[in-house]
């Protein structure tokens, strides 16, 4: 069973319907049993860091998902999802993050127009799972104030896109992937990429 985290917040609708239009079995879950039960997680994320990671530990997850995590379980992350992973986002500096990975998530410079909303294409590094049989130049939808710089995703990054600035807008390692970009918002390559999740 596929678990989507509600955390009271998420873009829960449109990756239910992304994971039916590809049969795939999935459960909303709220709770750390449901995490336990879970055979792979997403968690979707919009909204402010703070209010996210608040909202998680109001739920008694925060060991949850770490001990899952570490157990091996598939994880996807999605845009605040991902950026979950790290220690902390200046958007919230005072909140810990899950601190699965070191470092901090950044705002974009002054004079750059944020949010960064729209299509942008995915630089892809080396051959990422998540991101196979996308094509050439893949387009992806956007939606983010903040973003992981890539120095800060290091080796973990699985694909860069430019905007003012070159950061990670995706990540794998392992049994943990994490996508800065809305695949459930981006068309039949962002259904490629939950199917390759999925598989």
């Amino acid at each position: 069973m596929i678990a989507i985290f509600d955390y009271g917040a998420g873009n829960l609708r449109s990756v239910e319907n992304t994971l039916g239009a590809l049969g795939a079995r999935y459960e909303i879950v709220r709770d750390a049993a449901g995490l336990q039960r879970a055979e792979k997680i997403i968690l979707p994320g919009v909204g402010h860091f703070g209010q996210m990671m608040r909202a998680l530990d109001g739920l008694a997850v925060r060991d949850a998902f770490l001990e899952r995590l570490w157990a091996g379980v598939p994880f996807l992350g999605i845009c605040l999802g991902m950026q979950a992973l790290f220690e902390s986002s200046e958007e919230a500096p005072e909140v810990a993050g899950l601190g699965i990975f070191p470092g901090r998530v950044e705002r974009f410079p002054a004079g750059v127009r944020a949010p960064h909303m729209g299509w942008n294409e995915l630089q892809l590094r080396g051959e990422p799972r998540l991101l196979a049989r996308l094509g050439a130049h893949p387009y992806v939808y956007f939606a983010h104030t903040y973003y992981v710089p890539e120095a800060v995703a290091g080796d973990r990054t699985a694909a860069v896109v430019d905007y003012s600035v070159r950061y990670a807008a995706a990540l794998e390692t392992g049994n943990i992937c994490g996508v800065q970009f809305h695949p459930e918002k981006s068309g039949p390559l962002g259904q490629q990429v939950v199917r390759n999740f999925v598989g």
